[in-house]
């Protein structure tokens, strides 16, 4: 039976591509993309020639869905790439996924970078529990609820933040917690990588440039990591 290959790729350096995942989109008839002309520049880093790709994104993914389901049942293999980490993960990939499954085809991930757990294992954190809530709502007042309510959690959570929020997002974070750490990570696995660790307002000022693609890990409060840490 055909079976569709869930294909995470690098979130910057190309090196970070796994020998699995090269083997996967060598093998298979069809490559869907987020962006077919991003997935053409690794494949062509790779080089992969010859594959048929097609377009599956956040618009029009329920019915590249439906052109995807066709595809295997005429008995081919098909990998989908969002255009870095892992799709599915603030990334689309979910409804395809949910698609092919109830079609009764089979779906393979095929693991590998991932910004979130990127950043942290960059961070420091001690605990056992974090939540990962994406991109938060690019409305002011739904940002700000949302980031009270996980604020008030005290567990640590990753956000993703475009470069034209970044500033108002970590201003927020000071005015609602102005004592909670995080470690922001800017550009990661690229040339220009960087990551900042304290609190909203020293990691402002810290923040020259805000240019780039930004994760942030907001820590626990210092009692709740000591509590995490005397349970282990």
């Amino acid at each position: 039976m055909s079976i569709l290959y869930i294909v995470a790729t690098p979130i910057g350096n190309m090196s970070d591509i796994t020998l699995r995942a090269i083997e996967t989109l060598k093998s298979v008839d069809t490559i869907a993309c987020e962006d077919t002309r991003h997935t053409a520049i690794l494949l062509n880093h790779l080089g992969i020639q010859g594959k048929n790709l097609i377009a599956c994104h956040a618009r029009n993914e329920e019915n590249s869905a439906a052109g995807i389901v066709k595809l295997l049942t005429e008995g081919q293999n098909v990998a989908y790439c969002s255009d870095a980490g892992t799709p599915g993960v603030s990334d689309p990939g979910s409804r395809l996924v949910r698609t092919v499954r109830a079609a009764g085809f089979t779906v393979v991930p095929i693991p590998g970078a991932s910004a979130s757990v990127t950043l942290i294992s960059a961070s420091g954190l001690a605990g056992k529990t974090f939540t990962f809530e994406g991109f938060l709502s690019p409305k002011s007042g739904r940002r700000q609820k949302r980031l009270q309510q996980l604020l008030e959690r005290d567990e640590a959570f990753i956000i993703y933040e475009s470069p034209f929020r970044i500033q108002k997002t970590l201003t927020e974070i000071k005015n609602l917690a102005p004592e909670r750490t995080m470690v922001l990570g800017r550009e990661m696995t690229k040339t220009f990588e960087e990551f900042i660790y304290g609190t909203a307002e020293e990691v402002l000022s810290q923040l020259k440039t805000e240019k780039g693609e930004f994760a942030l890990c907001v820590l626990p409060s210092l009692k709740t990591k000591e509590e995490e840490e005397d349970a282990d």
